[in-house]
């Protein structure tokens, strides 16, 4: 069996936390752990080191580049950063980037795109990579060749349809709402709506019925859906 992943942690510094309240409450519904903080951001990040930090370039105390500095020079490669600000010109857009940013988001933001981009960043990036083979009873997914076994036969499946399973194989048991898989398995999902996961999972159900695993792909009415044995959690 596999064991739960951890959700990914994010930290939000800006000067107006109340500000940035809609878009700290956007990540939680996708299924981040969300901190967001004015000041104190260097001491709060070495003592609990998320996987993404979304910085406002004016913050008291000191500047972006400042905290960029102190985070890269702490962990070069773990956290991934975000710079966010309606008041930085072009330079020091390019400064921040060159100093190890990894994106930059001007104010005022759509909260969805905001999301993308931030799945966007943790895919391109990821601190804590999954295992190369994901299996649950004889249902292999091999990341490596990007293949699927059933009982030693091979599974065809759709790049959105091996998304979907990926992510969930890697959750294996815990439940996730549209939105949440919407940010975590699309990601730039603009165009896309919650109707289109309903219609995923259930083509992806009915490729898993032909080998015997269709129970493993559950519903939990009311929230959304998980990936679990038939022996661990039923449908519900």
């Amino acid at each position: 069996m596999l064991a739960t992943e951890n959700p990914r942690q994010i930290l939000i510094v800006d000067r107006d936390v109340a500000a940035v309240e809609p878009l700290r409450e956007k990540l939680s519904d996708a299924g981040f752990i969300v901190r967001a903080i004015t000041d104190g951001a260097a001491a709060a990040v070495a003592e609990r080191p998320p996987h993404l930090v979304i910085v406002d370039w004016n913050i008291p105390g000191f500047t972006a580049l400042d905290l960029i500095q102190r985070i890269r020079a702490a962990r070069p490669q773990a956290i991934r950063l975000i710079i966010l600000s309606g008041l930085a010109g072009e330079q020091d857009v390019v400064a921040g980037l060159n100093m190890g940013a990894d994106d930059y988001i001007a104010k005022p933001f759509s909260l969805r795109e905001v999301v993308a981009r931030v799945c966007a960043v943790l895919r391109s990036h990821p601190r804590d990579a999954p295992p190369s083979t994901l299996s649950c009873d004889e249902l292999v997914l091999d990341a490596a060749t990007n293949r699927v076994t059933a009982r030693g036969r091979p599974i065809n499946l759709r790049g959105i349809e091996y998304r979907l399973l990926e992510f969930l194989m890697s959750n294996l048991g815990r439940t996730f709402n549209r939105t949440q898989l919407l940010a975590q398995v699309w990601g730039d999902y603009a165009e896309v709506d919650e109707r289109t996961v309903d219609v995923n999972v259930q083509r992806l159900r009915k490729i898993l019925s032909e080998s015997g695993f269709e129970a493993y792909l559950q519903t939990v009415r009311g929230f959304g859906y998980r990936f679990s044995t038939p022996i661990l959690g039923r449908a519900d």
